[in-house]
């Protein structure tokens, strides 16, 4: 057992103090503080200080001060200026830089408000759909005196049915609750397609360096290919959680900071203050799992080829896999229990992702879920005896080695050892 934690000390230290692995993680922190402070940069480089200045030519004489209203409501950020001056000053006022842009109200032959808005360009549509939105409020208010409704009427005419979403199954989420589930689902999602992507490609790209440079002879002579295999995918697991703590230690930090203003806590900010500890549980088993899986798979991968240039070209069919399993689980953030999904969340290699999925946005039976874990368990564990047996042969294999049926060679290797 001394070995194991003797190579398991030894891939963590390793690969923690490489160039690559600093870099990785100053330049994800760097972006992880970028996007949790973008409003803050976005008004350090904003010459406008986050204000708008739209030129208003109105040639009704009635509309300014109701758009003005109306836009204060939507974006108040926006300034509306009354132009007094001519259609082609209002422009010259936009070329110069004076003003975002310039709008011209008038009555159409019903005595219904339209406009026309000019800009330097039209690429940014927010403006536009502001006014648009401002508007069509007016028009609907000036259409309803005109037929002599009154406001109660128009506000009846305009108030949402009344629709209620009912769910007979016992103990099933409310809407807030699914709310709730689907964000961290979908947040545990990305964590998940991302760590195996990053750090099963890791494993394998460690595997075949080392036998690239033949330390690998001295190490299986030495170590049984069990422990070495284990070994390496706790390590890099550790690094992995290493650099994940990291980035969510600064992202959860940074944000929080923003968010100081706000009522309530960080997870209440961003509505997961309820969510059960059963599925934080879920969360976290799934997520281990999912990643000895695809890491266990990745460490025999790897151990098949002896340059590192083949290694993309051998785990590709596993990185396929893991893309596959996102975009299914994606699907079903909508159709949770469809029975396409539920069949998959049976199949080992999308169960990480997918039966928590199921178990985060359904309340389904404990038995299900328990299943779910026995079949990754039982995966992991074929897996493991399997790829020791072809990590113990692919780790003598050298030369040229990027098909699968090297794995029949590795097989024949550890037979006759």
């Amino acid at each position: 057992m001394n070995k194991f934690w003797i190579i398991l000390f030894h891939t963590y230290m390793n690969k923690f103090k490489t160039k690559s692995f600093i870099v990785t993680t100053l330049l994800t922190v760097v972006i992880t503080l970028a996007l949790t402070n973008m409003n803050n940069i976005i008004e350090i480089f904003d010459d406008k200080g986050g204000k708008e200045k739209v030129a208003v030519l109105d040639e009704t004489g009635q509309l300014f001060e109701p758009l003005k209203e109306q836009i204060s409501v939507i974006n108040k950020d926006l300034q509306l200026t009354q132009f007094d001056g001519s259609e082609q000053e209002a422009e010259k006022a936009v070329e110069d830089g004076d003003y975002t842009g310039v709008v011209q109200l008038r009555f159409d032959n019903k005595q219904l408000p339209e406009a026309t808005y000019k800009a330097m360009s039209v690429a940014d549509s927010s403006l536009y759909l502001d006014f648009q939105t401002a508007l069509q409020q007016i028009k609907t208010m000036l259409a309803a005196s005109q037929i002599n409704l009154t406001q109660a009427q128009l506000q009846q005419l305009y108030e949402p049915v009344s629709f209620e979403k009912i769910a007979l199954e016992q103990n099933a989420k409310t809407e807030e609750e699914l709310n709730q589930a689907r964000g961290l689902v979908y947040v545990l999602l990305f964590i998940i397609y991302f760590a195996v992507i990053m750090y099963a490609n890791m494993i394998a790209m460690e595997v075949a360096t080392e036998k690239s440079s033949r330390v690998m002879e001295i190490l299986i002579s030495s170590v049984s290919p069990i422990k070495q295999m284990f070994a390496k995918i706790l390590g890099i697991g550790l690094l992995s959680l290493t650099q994940l703590a990291v980035l969510l230690s600064v992202g959860y930090f940074s944000i929080k900071r923003n968010l100081s203003s706000l009522e309530g806590g960080f997870f209440d900010a961003f509505g997961f203050g309820n969510i059960p500890l059963s599925t934080i549980a879920y969360a976290v088993i799934f997520f281990i799992l999912g990643y000895f899986l695809y890491a266990t798979l990745a460490a025999f991968l790897g151990s098949l080829v002896s340059r590192i240039e083949d290694v993309q070209q051998m785990i590709t069919p596993m990185t396929l896999l893991v893309v596959a399993g996102f975009m299914i689980a994606m699907f079903g953030l909508n159709t949770p229990d469809s029975p396409f999904i539920v069949i998959t969340s049976y199949i080992p290699f999308f169960t990480p992702m997918i039966m928590f999925l199921r178990v985060g946005m359904l309340t389904i039976p404990v038995w299900e879920a328990l299943l779910g874990i026995i079949i990754l368990l039982g995966t992991i564990a074929f897996l493991a005896i399997f790829g020791a047996r072809v990590y113990r042969g692919g780790v003598l294999m050298y030369g040229k080695s990027n098909s699968f049926k090297d794995i029949k060679k590795a097989l024949q290797l550890t037979k006759k050892e």
